[in-house]
Formats: C-alpha cells, sequence, structure tokens
C-alpha cells in the first residue's frame, strides 16, 4: 500500500529534492549573448591584462609621484657634511693633518699632556677643535692645512732664509706664488750655491730630511779653482778628521769627460758648509756649487730659477726615505 497520501487523504506527501546537474554547462545566473554573434575568445596574457594595469603604466604613474614635492613625507637620505670652520675637528686629527704623528699615536700625546689649545692642556679624547683656535704641540704652534711641496732651482745670491734684515734677497721671494699655504726651506744653501732646495709646510717630512739619522744623500758638483790631485780624493775618500770630527764621504770622483777641476761629491752630512770646508782643508777653492741631487729628487727639466710641484710618487718617496 502506498502510504503516501494527498492533502485531501489528511497525510502530507513528501517532496522530492531535484537532483543536481552533472552538467556544467547549466549556470542559472550565466548570461548569454546574442546566438548570432560569433564567440570571441582572449588569450591568457589578454586576461591577465584585463585583470591589472600594464607595467608602463605603473611606471609613469611612479614618475609621476616622484615629480611630486615629498619632503615632507620623507625625511632625506642625504649624509651632512661637517663644517670644520662651525663644528671643528678632533684634536688627535688636527695634530695628524699637521703632519706630526698618525691620529693613533696623537691620541697617546693628547693623553700625555702634549698638546694645548689656546693655551689649556687638553686630554679629552674627541675634544674638538675649530680653525680659528691656537693648537700648539710640545710648546710649537701647528695648524692642519694641506701639505706642499715645492721644489726650487736656486740661482746665485739668494739666501736660504724667510727674510733677511739686510734688504738682501731671499728664496722665499723665487717661490712666492708657490703655494697660498706658508712654506718653509728644508734646509739651507749658501748665498752663491746654486742647486735644487726643497719647500714644504710639511713638518714631519723636514724634519726626516734634515736628521743626520736618515742619511739622506745630496750630490754636488763642485768646481775648483785647481786640478784634484789623485792623492788628495783618495784621502777625502777614506774620511779624514775636521775640527776634531771625522768626516765621511760617500762617494767623490771626477766627472766624466770633464776637466779635473770638475768634481762629484756624494755625501749625507748636514753640517755646515760642509763641501766648500772639505776642498778647503786640502788646500783648494770652490768657485762654483751646484746641488744636483737632493732625496732622490733631480733638476731635470727645472731651469735655474724656476720651481715645481713635487709629483705624487716623489711625495711618497720622500715618506718612505
Amino acid at each position: 500500500m502506498n502510504s503516501s497520501r494527498n492533502s485531501s487523504g489528511g497525510r502530507h506527501q513528501e517532496k522530492k529534492k531535484p537532483l543536481k546537474s552533472s552538467s556544467k554547462k547549466f549556470d542559472a545566473k550565466r548570461k548569454f549573448s546574442d546566438s548570432s554573434k560569433p564567440k570571441t575568445f582572449k588569450s591568457s596574457s589578454e586576461s591577465e591584462g584585463a585583470k591589472r594595469p600594464q607595467r608602463f603604466e605603473t611606471k609613469k604613474y611612479e614618475g609621476d609621484r616622484k615629480s611630486l614635492n615629498t619632503s615632507k613625507e620623507k625625511p632625506s637620505t642625504k649624509k651632512t657634511v661637517s663644517n670644520p670652520e662651525v663644528d671643528g675637528i678632533r684634536l688627535n686629527k688636527y695634530i695628524s693633518n699637521a703632519g706630526i704623528c698618525s691620529r693613533r699615536e696623537a691620541d697617546v700625546y693628547i693623553a700625555a699632556g702634549n698638546a694645548t689649545v689656546n693655551g689649556k692642556i687638553v686630554t679629552e679624547m674627541g675634544y674638538k677643535v675649530k680653525l680659528t683656535d691656537e693648537v700648539r704641540f710640545d710648546g710649537s704652534s701647528i695648524n692642519p692645512e694641506a701639505k706642499r711641496y715645492v721644489l726650487l732651482n736656486k740661482p746665485k745670491n739668494f739666501i736660504t732664509t724667510m727674510d733677511d734684515d739686510r734688504g738682501r734677497k731671499t728664496v722665499m721671494e723665487l717661490v712666492a706664488n708657490a703655494s697660498k699655504e706658508r712654506i718653509y726651506p728644508v734646509g739651507r744653501l749658501d748665498r752663491n750655491t746654486t742647486g735644487l732646495l726643497l719647500f714644504t709646510n710639511d713638518g714631519e717630512i723636514a724634519k726626516k730630511l734634515t736628521h743626520p739619522k736618515h742619511n739622506i744623500q745630496k750630490l754636488y758638483h763642485a768646481s775648483l779653482d785647481k786640478k784634484l790631485a789623485m792623492s788628495d780624493l783618495n784621502k777625502i775618500s777614506e774620511g779624514f778628521m775636521l775640527d776634531d770630527k771625522r768626516v765621511i764621504v760617500d762617494e767623490i770622483s771626477y766627472i766624466i769627460n770633464q776637466p779635473k777641476e770638475e768634481v762629484g761629491v756624494k755625501i749625507h752630512s748636514g753640517r755646515n758648509r760642509i763641501v766648500r770646508r772639505i776642498f778647503e782643508h786640502f788646500g783648494y777653492t770652490v768657485v762654483k756649487l751646484d746641488r744636483v741631487v737632493f732625496a732622490g729628487l733631480t733638476k731635470k727639466d727645472l731651469p735655474r730659477g724656476h720651481w715645481r710641484h713635487l709629483t705624487e710618487m716623489e711625495v711618497n718617496n720622500l715618506k718612505m726615505l
């Protein structure tokens, strides 16, 4: 017997659930286009392009944004450059720039009380000084200006001094336009001696080139009033006593293809007028004296009375002596 009855029979008839269609073509919400029009299909790249803006549009947009003034939105990433005249520089760097020593060595000297600023001893690490401050190291005034190295081929009748109260011509007149920094002659050349003379504001280099322990060699061309005897040449070469001090000449020889009056002398002694005094000791007078080599520097392409700046390689060579 059928248990389901109609409404007139008193029992509610059970509704059957519709079966789900397995067909993927059926979509109640899908809207179909006019069947008369042919269907068109888009490639995957076109579909992606429809979903998102193309790359060139993005670049153009970003470019427009960069052209806007966004200084208020983003902080500047540029590094600020300190001004030594306003902010000052560390004392150890100041001493190092002055050519005294390295920064690390300067820290040791500062801690030991070797440096003063405006008359007061400073031992604080990282202490900053301004360019207007008076800085002294071991009692001597120093400054951190750029290092200059000027080589002069000195003529006769100029004295090696900063100034002369007797109004004589000085070597400083010859290098007056060589540097805006104040430079000083390294060592001395007599008034009548010609040749190479170095000027610098690098105290460390100047000290090295003049201190006897560094054995800085100089080569002179001496013109004598008469022929130098071979016996005297040998005596000079072997070394001799002069004013209770032994004189040692590195090399001495006649100049090739020149008369016996022309002699070359290589020496590292820094004693005053030493070359002239050597020949005077043996009865000779030096008529002309020309320094042709100094600490490896030569007169090549440097006319008498002219100056030039040292090359970077020449400066490095001096520092390695």
